[in-house]
């Protein structure tokens, strides 16, 4: 039954986007467009990246040479550049620039991020836990990236590195149970329920 405490705090909808199989573009070649694109690629090594800017750091034009799905285009910005594009995230320190952009982007209907101004973005990049497939997304709504950041630096200090085998091992057992869905659900619930019985060491 939903209460009204459902209703306040944080009401961002978490999503995972599969970057392999959208077209994204980063606006802006300078110290925050490689901020985005190392966190990109941190997270989704097949990603399907354009970036457009006039000029750009070395440091993503060596990022380009890793990741092959990484393309740079030496030229201003222009309506254009968002055809084909499923997802924009404009990073750069111009704000009348990364304005048009989010102007450009909700007339075509694509989702946009704009940095440092979260009123004007339609999704947020989160801080990110990642302990191999396990992936744990952080966010306090805009108020402190630096708060999310120590929460990620905690969680990925208390994960084991070996959650891998746990997770394949679930899998296993998840895919030999019988029976219908609630049937799995309840006997997962059961196997895992001594993750939060555990005494803490």
């Amino acid at each position: 039954m939903t209460t009204d405490k459902n209703f306040e705090g944080n009401l961002l909808f978490p999503v995972f986007f599969r970057l392999e199989k959208l077209n994204l573009l980063i606006v802006g070649g300078g110290a925050v467009g490689l901020e985005k694109v190392e966190v990109i690629f941190k997270n989704s090594a097949n990603a399907n990246v354009t970036l457009v800017a006039p000029e750009i750091r070395k440091e993503i034009k060596e990022l380009a040479l890793q990741f092959k799905t990484l393309k740079l285009c030496f030229k201003e910005y222009d309506k254009t550049d968002l055809e084909g594009i499923d997802l924009v995230i404009a990073a750069t320190c111009i704000k009348e620039l990364n304005n048009r952009v989010q102007i450009d982007a909700k007339e075509l209907r694509i989702l946009s991020n704009i940095a440092d101004t979260p009123d004007l973005c339609d999704f947020y990049m989160c801080s990110v836990v990642k302990k191999g497939d396990l992936k744990i997304a952080i966010s306090t709504n805009g108020k402190s990236p630096t708060f999310a950041k120590r929460i990620r630096e905690m969680l990925d200090s208390i994960l084991p590195d070996g959650i891998d085998a746990v997770l394949d091992n679930l899998t296993k057992i998840r895919e030999k149970l019988k029976g219908d869905f609630d049937y799995k659900v309840k006997k997962l619930d059961e196997i895992t329920s001594i993750m939060k019985d555990e005494e803490p060491i």
